[in-house]
């Protein structure tokens, strides 16, 4: 082995350490392994930066674009509801309908994205039905592992072991030409957290730096049926307001009267006011549950819940403001501060008098719906010196906008037929999508930039050149060889699985995109040294690198919901190990059936 391989060999133990360690953020390592490898004159300063321009980042950056528009479209929350209420019917068909929904979502929007938009309603659907969150958060960040190996654009993972075949050469990965196997992975697994995995996730409660430290706290309400529908007919023991959302009705009034702690068999009609006990995760429940109706059939707080563009905030009155002593009423608080009081947690527990006429005291909380770009001039005004509130927290309310939502699916569904026939190369077709979205208006430049993970694409570039490094240097060949000389006396489908094995291995300690794109490079060599195909050795590379459920910290999705779920480090051990194990001897088993030698 000559000195450039010893020299990029030593690069790339530095990396892992750095990688397993954290000591630097993942785009910082990767700009070091990038300067370094130039620096040591291994590859030249324009083989270092054409990462950048390699198609394979290019793809990824704008795949989040469009996940981002999909996501922008409020789609996914609509699903909260529909699934709080299979989880109360049947807790096993609810946790199914879960992971399928996740993973099929997952094959065709980015992962990351999309748990990160599932952790606040697996938490929201936790409350409602009452279970554990630590029960549901693992098992989504699973499911979209499952859903991402099941088509090229699912995780960014394919996409580097695609672009790593195409730079030597080789044709890049079709569209669905992973889902065979990737559809099998995604009914094993889901088979295995209904039945197995579900028993191994811990019941714990959300761990307290993840909620907010009054979101959950009860409020004071008034919710008033404003017709027929799905909110009344019904007894209160029937209605969604108490079956799936839980909230408790104090009292209702109707016509003058009023019912205090009313019985569950009492029939709601058009026009009641029902005083109800909440928290916030709740009223953005109710507020979904409108959200499926093409008409408000409740208002909260005098106000309807189909108002679009809304941020929910909560204020705390302070010592000797203005508002003490007053109600909502008298300090015209719509009026002045261009916000719509939803509830009110006063000192009492339970209040008599209208929630509008309650004289406001030091340390009450109003919770507020605003329209977002009226936010920051609220917060201009709470730094006042003589302000009479604090802002405690606040939420964004994503509202569903079916037209726009149905152009955005249309795009994206037309860049994956485009791709899947090899009409337009997948990196245009992102490109040409995103300006498209821009154009129309679904998504603004600014969000472009957001939305893109540059801590992902500075990883793939510096990744991208130590695969380049590898090559050039000879430690590819050397690699291969000793994979040959120790698994090749039982034949290919042994150094397959040897192969998918480190991998998954590897994963489990450092970046999923880094395992790929330094392994693919020795997938190839060995294929070649073999005179076999390439295909089922960086197949056994790309469904290995996003097979981690051992630990946190090898998928980011892991990561993500780690704090949220209030995990420990061995629960990812005691549920992913077995499922580790049954995809590895599937994956040796089946990896040379669909894509053989």
């Amino acid at each position: 082995m000559g000195l450039d391989a010893w020299l990029v060999l030593g690069v790339i133990v530095v990396a892992v350490l750095l990688f397993v360690t954290e000591f630097f953020s993942i785009d910082v390592v990767a700009l070091l392994i990038l300067s370094s490898l130039v620096l040591l004159g291994i590859i030249s300063p324009e083989e270092g930066v054409a990462g950048f321009a390699n198609p394979a980042t290019i793809t990824v950056a704008f795949m989040f674009v469009l996940s981002a528009a999909l996501l922008k479209t409020g789609a996914l929350q609509l699903m909260t509801p529909k699934l709080a209420s299979l989880f109360k019917s049947n807790y096993l068909f609810g946790m199914i309908s879960l992971v399928l929904f996740v993973g099929f979502t997952s094959a065709f929007v980015n992962n990351t994205p999309v748990v990160a938009v599932f952790i606040p309603v697996a938490v929201q659907i936790a409350h409602t039905s009452n279970i554990s969150p630590s029960k549901l958060l693992i098992p989504i960040s699973f499911a979209s592992i499952f859903g991402g190996v099941c088509s090229l654009i699912g995780t960014s993972t394919n996409i580097v072991v695609s672009g790593v075949a195409m730079k030597n050469g080789l044709p890049e990965f079709g569209m669905f030409e992973m889902s065979p196997l990737g559809l099998i992975f995604l009914v094993i697994g889901t088979l295995y957290i209904a039945f197995i995995g579900i028993k191994l996730l811990p019941d714990r409660s959300v761990a307290e730096g993840f909620k907010s430290s009054v979101s959950f706290r009860d409020f004071l309400t008034e919710i008033e049926l404003k017709e027929d529908g799905a909110f009344t007919g019904q007894r209160i023991m029937d209605s969604p307001i108490v079956k799936e959302l839980e909230m408790d009705i104090l009292e209702v009034r109707r016509n003058g009267q009023k019912y205090g702690l009313p019985p569950g068999d009492m029939v709601l009609l058009s026009g009641d006011v029902l005083k109800v006990r909440c928290n916030v995760e709740k009223i953005k429940g109710l507020k979904d549950l409108v959200k499926i109706q093409s008409q408000s059939a409740v208002s909260i707080g005098e106000e309807a819940l189909n108002n679009q563009g809304m941020t929910l905030v909560e204020l705390v009155i302070t010592s000797q403001s203005s508002f003490e002593g007053k109600t909502l009423r008298e300090i015209d608080f719509r009026r002045s501060y261009r916000a719509v009081p939803l509830a009110i947690r006063h000192r009492e527990e339970v209040l008599h008098e209208h929630l509008h006429e309650v004289a406001l005291k030091a340390g009450d909380v109003i919770l507020a719906e605003i329209k977002t770009h009226h936010l920051t001039e609220l917060k201009k005004q709470e730094t006042h010196h003589e302000s009479p509130f604090l802002i405690l927290s606040e939420e964004g309310v994503m509202d569903f906008k079916k037209k726009r939502f149905l152009f955005v699916l249309t795009i994206i569904g037309a860049i994956v037929f485009l791709a899947a026939f090899n009409l337009v190369n997948i990196m245009i077709g992102a490109i040409a999508g995103t300006a498209i979205l821009v154009v129309s208006k679904s998504i603004t430049m600014k969000e472009v930039y957001q939305a893109i993970e540059w801590k992902v694409v500075f990883l793939l570039a510096g990744a991208l050149s130590l695969g380049v490094a590898m090559q050039k240097s000879g430690l590819a060949a050397v690699i291969a060889g000793s994979l040959i000389d120790s698994l090749g006396e039982f034949g290919p489908i042994a150094i397959v699985s040897g192969l998918y094995l480190v991998t998954a291995l590897l994963t489990e300690m450092m970046s999923n995109n880094a395992t790929a794109a330094l392994l693919a490079p020795i997938a190839i060599v060995t294929a070649q040294s073999l005179d076999l195909s390439p295909t089922p050795f960086l197949m056994a590379v790309t469904f290995a690198a996003s097979a981690s459920f051992m630990t946190p910290v090898g998928y980011q999705t892991n990561t993500m919901v780690y704090s949220a779920g209030g995990y420990k480090f061995t629960d990812y051990f005691k549920v992913g190990w077995p499922l580790s194990l049954v995809f590895w001897i599937v994956a040796s088993i089946l990896i040379p059936i669909i894509f053989p030698f």
